[in-house]
């Protein structure tokens, strides 16, 4: 069997799986940056992002960075930061509030004639007396970090949804070949349903009319009349058609799986309509294995970017 791939350039997108996995780290301007990306079946392309909040201006620039690189599935990216090194941080007193507090405990006092005394340590762990200021951090400074990590995640993930697409591919090919031998047994058969159709009502005809003489002009049109009526000529040519836009979807360097999609669908109604026409046993069972092949085709195809 060929090689699906051959003939695509490296970084192209072929019969991709829409599910997959990706993982990578980067590290930078005191922070170590994990992102991981997932992805499952989807009709378009969704891109989820969870990201800290303090960095979640990262979201649109992830969501482009990706855009271009994938067709469908829902893509789900977490990004983790921690610190590699301490940071200055500095603690406020805010001395207003502190005298206020302190006002305030002076005045119950006084109202409740209880003696008060100033404390100092209980006085800073009232709400907003000491707050401690993180430094501003510097986004287009991680961001470097953060793309890089992500550039990492994505080259793993793209390549496990490249190496199952593959897989399925195979799978498919293989599947459009027994299709094809199957037809080309239902058309072998075709021309014998005809003249099996003729020796059964000649036979019949001959039983009703005894010795009387057989006209073979009549016999000859009815042949002919369910000749045409059962004819399935146009249905095989265009079920091949289809198979062999199959097969060329599959080997393209372009998403396939809603064309596929498509392309079974037309697949599903030739063959309906050839076992519906065809009016033989035989071809019918050959149908019902078509039709078979066709729904594991179908299931397939549903992982396909």
């Amino acid at each position: 069997m060929n090689d699906p791939i051959i003939g695509c350039k490296i970084g192209w997108h072929v019969a991709n799986s829409m599910t997959g996995f990706g993982r990578g780290e980067a590290s930078g301007n005191g922070y170590q940056f994990s992102v991981e990306l997932k992805s499952v079946n989807h009709r378009f392309l969704e891109i989820v992002v969870r990201t800290p909040r303090n960095l979640i201006s990262f979201e649109e620039r992830i969501r482009k960075a990706l855009h271009g690189k994938f067709q469908r599935g829902r893509i789900e990216v977490y990004v983790n930061v921690a610190e590699t090194e301490g940071r200055k941080r500095l603690v406020k007193v805010d001395k207003e509030l502190a005298l206020s507090y302190d006002k305030s405990l002076k005045d119950l006092a006084l109202a409740l004639n209880t003696e008060y005394e100033v404390d100092i340590y209980r006085l800073v762990t009232f709400p907003e007396v000491l707050t401690v200021e993180e430094p501003e951090i510097e986004l287009d400074a991680l961001w470097e970090a953060c793309a890089s990590a992500l550039m990492k995640a994505t080259e793993g993930f793209g390549q496990m949804r490249r190496t199952e697409g593959e897989k399925l591919t195979i799978d498919l090919l293989h599947r459009l070949d027994l299709i094809t031998k199957f037809l080309q047994t239902i058309a072998e058969r075709t021309p014998n349903v005809i003249k099996d159709y003729q020796e059964r009502l000649q036979e019949r005809i001959q039983t009703l009319l005894g010795e009387v003489e057989l006209d073979a002009a009549r016999l000859a049109n009815e042949v002919v009349y369910f000749a045409e009526r059962t004819s399935i000529t146009e249905e095989l040519v265009r079920f091949d058609s289809h198979v062999a836009q199959c097969r060329e979807a599959l080997r393209s360097c372009e998403p396939v799986g809603r064309k596929l999609d498509f392309l079974v669908q037309e697949l599903n109604r030739e063959i309906n309509t050839i076992g519906s026409k065809s009016n033989d046993l035989e071809i019918g069972q050959w149908v019902v294995s078509v039709k078979s092949e066709l729904e594991k085709i179908r299931e397939q195809i549903q992982n396909l970017e």
